[in-house]
C-alpha cells in the first residue's frame, strides 16, 4: 500500500508522529509521501514532536505541484491529512488546489479513493460543519480529534493512539488493536 500523509498546521501533532511510527513499521506499507503545511513545522516545534525518518518515507515540498502527489495516474492509495487544520478543510471542500496537499486531497476525491481528515478544532463554526458536510458528501472520511477512554488510558501517548489508529483504519490499513467488546490480553 503506499499512502500520502500531510501535516497541517493545527495542533496535533502527536497524532501524525503516530501515524507515521504505526506506518514505518507496518509490513503492508510500501511507500509514505509526507507533505508538509507551511504552519506544520512550527507546531510540530512548539509541541515538542519529532517525526520519525525512514527508508519508507519521501517528503514533497508542498509547492512541489510536479510531483506525483498531483496526479490521479501515480495510484497512490490513500490520503491521511493528519491533524486537519480548517483552513485546509475550507479550501479542500472548495476545491482549491494552491498547494499540494490541497491537490492531492483533490486527486483523491476525483479519483474516488479514501481521503482521511483528522480534524482538530473546537468548538466548530456553522462554516466548519458546512465544509465537512461536503467533504462527506464528496466521499472524504472525517475523523475528529476526540480519543475514546473505553480502555482507560494511563497516557496522553495511549489516549491519542485510540485516534490515530482509527484514522488509518479510515484508509484501509489493517491494524491489531484491542476493541470495544473485547476482553484485554
Amino acid at each position: 500500500m503506499n499512502i500520502i500523509v500531510a501535516i497541517t498546521g493545527a495542533s496535533g501533532a502527536i497524532y501524525a508522529r503516530q501515524a507515521l511510527e504505526i506506518l514505518c513499521s507496518h509490513p503492508d506499507i510500501e511507500r509514505i509521501a509526507l507533505v508538509l503545511s507551511d504552519n506544520a513545522e512550527a507546531v510540530i516545534e512548539a509541541e515538542g514532536e519529532a517525526l520519525p525518518h525512514h527508508e519508507r518515507i519521501t517528503r514533497y515540498a508542498n509547492d512541489d505541484m510536479w510531483s506525483s502527489l498531483a496526479s490521479g495516474s501515480a495510484r497512490w492509495n490513500a490520503m491521511l491529512i493528519i491533524p486537519s487544520s480548517m483552513g485546509t478543510v475550507g479550501r479542500i471542500a472548495s476545491g482549491i488546489s494552491r498547494t499540494l496537499i490541497e491537490r492531492a486531497a483533490d486527486v483523491m476525491l476525483k479519483e474516488r479513493r479514501p481521503l482521511v481528515l483528522v480534524v482538530r478544532e473546537s468548538p466548530y463554526s456553522l462554516i466548519h460543519l458546512r465544509n465537512m458536510t461536503t467533504l462527506t458528501e464528496a466521499g472524504a472520511v472525517i475523523v475528529p480529534a476526540s480519543p475514546s477512554f473505553y480502555f482507560r488510558p494511563a497516557s496522553i501517548e495511549e489516549l491519542c493512539l485510540s485516534t490515530t489508529q482509527r484514522a488509518l483504519e479510515m484508509c484501509g490499513v489493517e491494524l491489531s488493536h484491542r476493541v470495544w467488546g473485547e476482553a484485554a490480553e
